[in-house]
């Protein structure tokens, strides 16, 4: 049985007592070493550690921290912990927002590319309000019910930060809430709350919600009874979303918002089923990682000053501030992404609402481009606006706009009727240039002409030489809101005018010259 004798000598030379050949740690030759088995006391040290460390690891079943394992993230979420640790493991910020544009994506078809990507950005923010000084406002509405609203919110409470999803709340409820540190507030069927044909008269709503936008607004409010009453001050900056029919929103809250403007799905559009249960389960390590990695980089974010899109300025800047730092500090795609999205909301799309007085402005501007004069008499004005079928000049609560009307509306501007010569007569009419003239109006309230040209709902040119006045083809809409009144339309691109009489006084060397001597204030040769 020779296979067995070998076997038991080599058990025998395992378990002998001879030294062995060489060191059990580092493996060289033992060479002089008076120890049998390693070549040094500081390879004898090492090797002992090392089997007392595994030993303890047998012993606690893996609760002390063994370096020898890599980094790996846990398969559930640690949250309940608190911000994890510097130097903690912690996922590239541009994967966790595409991680959450594609799980938002799964249960609403949004009208364009840029809306899921600007969700993710804002449920981020959420995460550290408390660190930003301005929090944008959320504005989902639609023309019909039905459109994937509440949807939004729906998904969107299991990824912000303290969500508190409502249909109906008190100012004073809010107070109290936002005592402890800003909350998500989550409005649903906002239109009701805001719409004057139900009732609804919320001005301290109103007031707290565009206050609320800034970390350093306080509603002072008489606390106790007639015996002692003393004021309080209570914080009302919260990011706050609110969703409802489109129309009822009061201007002072969407001057503050992103708007998105969501529509009805097409037969052909499909989404996941939406199970509630299922989604809080499938959005807990998503919200998890949104929050870890967003406390890892919040004083980057807080102190960041992004560069911003050319055309955004003044409060749109601000608001899109916080999610411009954030995109930047993700990576990847995301500074190009961010920044194609804040240029459709603020500039492409445009605002969803202006007031009366700069649509007069913006339709005057039009009028006087597409005629290419630096004048013209009230009447032959009049004549114009009247002209814009999709206009509200010749419905005034009733009445057409007449010359007083005109002269009143664009008073509030510094725009004043003047004499104006027409064929040897003297009459009351509107310039251009001079004191009282529309050019320091337009220069103030609208957006200048070259900034109008490359939107994308429509383009004007620019008239600045003696060239034949026709007018240039709309180019088609790429955006997926479109505004009512466009910033500056070409002449038959808005609706249907009446045959424009020839110019009375100017030409177009005339608008030049204006041009040429205003070189500083592009809207006062318009």
């Amino acid at each position: 049985m020779p296979e067995i004798n070998d076997t038991v000598s080599a058990i025998d030379a395992a378990i002998g007592d001879d030294p062995a050949a060489n060191c059990l740690q580092c493996g060289r030759s033992r060479g002089g070493s008076p120890s049998p088995d390693f070549c040094s006391e500081n390879c004898q040290g090492i090797w002992t550690a090392r089997q007392s460390g595994a030993a303890k690891q047998a012993e606690d079943h893996g609760t002390t921290p063994n370096p020898e394992l890599p980094e790996v993230a846990p398969v559930r979420p640690l949250t309940w912990l608190g911000p994890a640790p510097a130097g903690a493991y912690l996922k590239p910020g541009h994967e966790v927002l595409d991680a959450v544009v594609t799980f938002v994506s799964r249960f609403s078809a949004f009208p364009n590319e840029h809306c899921a990507p600007t969700l993710a950005l804002w449920y981020a923010h959420t995460h550290i309000a408390d660190r930003l000084y301005v929090t944008p406002r959320l504005i989902l509405d639609s023309a019909e019910p039905g459109s994937g609203k509440t949807r939004v919110l729906e998904v969107g409470q299991y990824l912000v930060a303290k969500p508190e999803m409502t249909i109906s709340i008190t100012p004073a409820a809010i107070f109290r809430m936002l005592v402890e540190g800003p909350i998500t507030l989550l409005f649903d069927e906002i239109d009701a709350v805001f719409n004057p044909k139900t009732g609804g008269n919320n001005e301290d709503l109103r007031a707290l919600l565009n206050a609320g936008y800034k970390r350093t607004a306080t509603v002072a409010r008489c606390v106790g009874d007639a015996k002692s009453m003393n004021v309080t001050r209570f914080p009302v900056y919260a990011p706050v979303a609110l969703a409802g029919i489109a129309g009822g929103m009061p201007d002072t809250i969407t001057t503050r918002a992103i708007t998105i403007h969501m529509r009805k799905r097409r037969y052909d559009e499909t989404v996941e089923e939406f199970i509630e249960q299922d989604v809080e389960r499938e959005a807990a390590p998503l919200r998890g990682d949104l929050e870890t990695w967003t406390r890892q980089v919040a004083d980057e974010i807080a102190h960041a000053r992004p560069e911003r899109p050319d055309g955004v300025r003044d409060r749109a800047a601000e608001i899109w501030r916080p999610l411009l730092a954030i995109a930047d500090a993700a990576g990847g795609h995301w500074p190009d992404t961010a920044r194609k999205a804040c240029r459709h909301f603020v500039v492409e799309a445009g605002p969803t609402a202006v007031s009366l007085g700069v649509l007069l402005l913006r339709d005057i501007r039009h009028i006087f481009t597409t005629r290419s004069t630096d004048r013209m008499i009230t009447a032959e004005l009049l004549g114009e606006l009247h002209g814009i079928e999709d206009g509200p000049w010749t419905d005034l609560q009733g009445k057409s706009l007449d010359n007083r009307r005109l002269a009143k509306e664009l008073d509030r501007y510094s725009v004043r009727p003047k004499d104006v010569k027409v064929n040897g007569k003297t009459l009351k009419g509107y310039r251009v240039d001079g004191d009282g003239g529309l050019a320091d109006a337009w220069s103030r309230y609208l957006p200048p002409l070259e900034t109008a040209a490359t939107s994308a709902t429509t383009a004007t040119p620019q008239v600045n030489t003696p060239a034949d006045p026709q007018p240039a083809a709309r180019p088609s809409a790429t955006t997926a809101t479109h505004t009512h009144h466009p910033v500056a339309e070409v002449a038959d691109g808005r609706g249907t005018h009446n045959p424009p009489a020839p110019p009375l006084t100017s030409t177009v060397a005339e608008v030049a010259a204006v041009a040429d001597e205003t070189p500083d204030t592009p809207g006062e040769a318009r």
